[in-house]
């Protein structure tokens, strides 16, 4: 039986409702509450880990020793104190809700995995770039390894599960990551990208398919647990998805699917529904289907999301049980 994992969904749309602060427009976004609320942002990791996610993200997407120097006038050295205080935040959410369902034998998440969650190089310029994926024609992949190298080896010393190496927008910057993660060929990763409304291509321009089986293939046997897309319009997966493994050969490739919720985001306008906001539960079994092995939810879906996926996940599971027998 194929083995689905749930993931957790918006850190940002979810700790909203712990500090009844927006972080969009902050250039450390939802990062910098590693130092100013330490517990809420544990406290939103319990929040998914009770609506069903067997794998909750560190709260470093858009973390570096750039932005925390720049921005919280700290040394390089408190910056990766940080990192790591992510992860240990997410490990003590971890423990705690593993306490509360000891005694409950119907728990379907009985042994959570912490990602840790690698975002592209463009978040943390702050200038848009990650919708974009421009800077991938102007700096080198080398450039790229070396920038990344540091917070990834800091979240794996620290003891995640996994990386999640997430919202890549350019086909360099995805490329130069999997070079990267040879250098930890202990560590298991997924990689997803970041991709325009048409189906075919990344938001700079890249072919998605040739680009995502370039990069699995290329990877160490095993090394990469999935590729696929994060944070675009649910309407929008399946077409991407649908691709990658027709008129494979062998062995399909695991998948991923994280979407929003169907809003656009606009930079310097935020968030808009433009009549298209869906609820991600209506597609999870067409992505099932598809060969989705990882699923969640990535911008404005909160915990009840996910826990309506892992409804929708369990749901399959149970018609797929009696399938088979």
């Amino acid at each position: 039986m194929t083995k689905i994992k749930v993931l957790d969904g918006s850190y940002s749309s979810q700790i909203f409702t712990h500090v009844n602060k927006n972080p969009d427009g902050d250039p450390l976004w939802t990062a910098r509450f590693l130092v100013t609320d330490p517990d809420a942002v544990r406290d939103t990791h319990l929040d998914f880990l009770r609506a069903g996610s067997d794998i909750i993200e560190t709260n470093t997407y858009q973390a570096s020793m750039d932005g925390f120097c720049k921005y919280l006038g700290v040394t390089e050295a408190d910056s990766l104190d940080i990192i790591v205080k992510a992860v240990d935040l997410a490990k003590q959410a971890v423990k705690i809700y593993k306490e509360e369902i000891k005694e409950n034998e119907s728990a379907v998440n009985d042994n959570p995995l912490v990602a840790g969650s690698c975002g592209p190089y463009g978040a943390v310029l702050h200038d848009c770039s990650e919708y974009t994926g421009s800077y991938g024609k102007k700096v080198s992949k080398e450039f790229l390894r070396d920038w990344h190298r540091l917070r990834m080896e800091t979240l794996i010393k620290a003891g995640v599960d996994l990386l999640a190496i997430e919202t890549i927008p350019c086909a360099e910057e995805g490329e130069a990551l999997v070079e990267l993660l040879k250098e930890f060929p202990t560590t298991r990763a997924w990689l997803s990208f970041s991709c325009s409304t048409d189906g075919s291509t990344l938001v700079d321009g890249s072919n998605f398919k040739e680009t995502a089986l370039k990069c699995y293939k290329n990877s160490l046997p095993g090394q990469l647990i999935a590729v696929g897309v994060n944070c675009l319009s649910p309407h929008h997966v399946s077409a991407y998805l649908s691709k990658i493994n027709k008129d494979c050969e062998g062995k399909p490739v695991p998948l991923i699917a994280y979407p929003n919720s169907g809003e656009v985001f606009t930079p310097g306008e935020g968030w808009k529904t433009n009549g298209k906001s869906c609820d991600i539960k209506k597609y999870t079994h067409e992505w099932l289907e598809l060969g989705v092995q990882y699923i969640g939810g990535c911008c404005r879906t909160t915990a009840a999301d996910v826990a309506k996926i892992r409804s929708e996940v369990d749901s399959w599971k149970s018609q797929e049980r009696e399938t088979s027998v």
